[in-house]
């Protein structure tokens, strides 16, 4: 009889903070990929090429819709790839391609060029980001772990939305040559930085292996996973919360505070902010928990738009402050519930062997999904309300209406998310 004492499974080393930096690099160019899409296309298209905003809206919205659709399919897919590095090496010249083209229109043909250009662009991004943040969830060791993979994916992240911001002005007065001067310096950064992330960011264990069977039915049993149903909801209703004021913040600015001149300001402390605080969620999130550290985000959110719907008129240092703290709490939306899905793509219900079967993908397919519907149901539904409540822009009238769309609509969304987050915190993040 064998009375050797057993050997206890090895526990995987931590990541050094080199590798954590350097696997948050990438994070950077999506990013930068991203904003563009949303701030300066319309306005580009609009003034280079003529086209009606009517068209353009129609373009913008059919190509968002695919998009959105086609990212769990991709999530699926990369879980059957054998690889994610692979698949975001493959992306990222599709994406740089699809960058200098959707940011230099031709003077014929713009709407064609438009679709195909925002298709290309938004299939390597998607596939990319996909592949990428599954990559994450099974990097990390621990909840602990894959917590500071997400803050530095993120934090990088938005890094890249202020540069995306300030360098199409900091090249040019012109918009469309600085947004060219964008594009043309994107692949460089994009290889500098991926370059970064693929080489020191140390790969998956070699005991995962890719799964296999059928697509749909995949995708089907991840929808079967009660916790990630019950993460998702919670995520749409904050997500719509946040998406709400983003929407509306320049109306609010110009015509509430009526200080149009200080909107990019206001913008750069939103996201600056959100930059300095992940570190300190993040320690909050070991201490006590990335659920109630989430929870703590969302009462620092409410309370800054309960303040922001009694500003007015000249309320520049007051609104600054708002900023401050809804960009201090956006640092946790955008962290803790990732880290939180990666946590749960990582132990599926009813699986017995999590970390040998990649399957990260088709949650984050799904993830992304919601995330960019979020951005789109914000919209639709924020700006026929201010018609309903009489706002016009450019004037006094109606500003009631857009004060409570602005600051009041969010805080029942974001009420919603918090009431539902502590009514399932059992399951969402098991007692450690």
């Amino acid at each position: 009889m064998n009375i050797a004492p057993a050997i206890p499974a090895a526990v995987p080393a931590a990541l050094p903070r080199r590798a954590l930096l350097a696997y948050g690099a990438l994070g950077l160019p999506l990013a930068m990929a991203a904003l563009p899409v949303y701030v300066h296309v319309p306005r580009l298209y609009a003034e280079a090429t003529g086209m009606s905003l009517s068209l353009l809206g129609v373009l913008l919205l059919g190509a968002r819709l695919l998009d959105a659709g086609v990212d769990p399919l991709l999530g699926a897919w990369s879980d059957r790839a054998g690889g994610r590095r692979r698949l975001i090496v493959l992306a990222l010249p599709v994406l740089a391609l699809g960058m200098l083209a959707l940011l230099h229109p031709p003077s014929t043909m713009a709407p064609l060029w438009l679709t195909a250009s925002l298709l290309l662009t938004y299939f390597a991004f998607s596939l990319a980001s996909v592949a990428y943040q599954a990559w994450g969830a099974e990097l990390g060791s621990s909840a602990a772990e894959r917590t500071r993979l997400t803050a530095s994916r993120e934090g990088f992240g938005l890094l890249g939305v202020l540069v995306a911001a300030a360098l199409p002005g900091l090249l040019s007065s012109d918009l469309a040559q600085g947004l060219s001067g964008l594009a043309k310096l994107f692949p460089l950064l994009l290889l500098i930085l991926a370059s970064w992330t693929l080489s020191v960011t140390p790969p998956v264990s070699a005991t995962r292996s890719a799964a296999s069977g059928n697509l749909f039915g995949d995708l089907r049993r991840v929808l079967a996973d009660t916790r990630f149903r019950s993460l998702l909801l919670v995520f749409v209703l904050n997500g719509i919360a946040a998406a709400l004021p983003a929407t509306l913040v320049l109306f609010f600015v110009a015509d509430v505070l009526q200080a149009e001149a200080w909107s990019g300001a206001f913008l750069a402390l939103y996201f600056a902010s959100a930059v300095a605080f992940l570190p300190l969620w993040v320690v909050v999130a070991r201490r006590y928990g990335r659920l109630r550290a989430w929870l703590a985000s969302m009462v620092v959110a409410v309370a800054s738009f309960v303040w922001a719907a009694g500003l007015g008129a000249g309320d520049i240092w007051p609104f600054a402050l708002v900023c401050l703290l809804s960009g201090a709490a956006l640092g946790a939306d955008l962290t803790l519930p990732a880290a939180l899905l990666a946590d749960i793509s990582e132990q599926p219900q009813g699986d017995d062997e999590p970390r040998h079967r990649a399957q990260a993908g088709a949650y984050f397919g799904w993830w992304n999904l919601v995330a960019k519907l979020n951005l789109a149901f914000a919209a639709g539904l924020s700006l026929p309300l201010l018609d309903v409540v009489g706002y016009r822009p450019g004037g006094v009238e109606g500003s009631a209406g857009l004060v409570a769309v602005y600051c009041l609509l969010p805080l029942a969304f974001k009420g919603g998310a918090a009431f539902l987050a502590w009514r399932w915190r059992d399951s969402l993040e098991p007692a450690r």
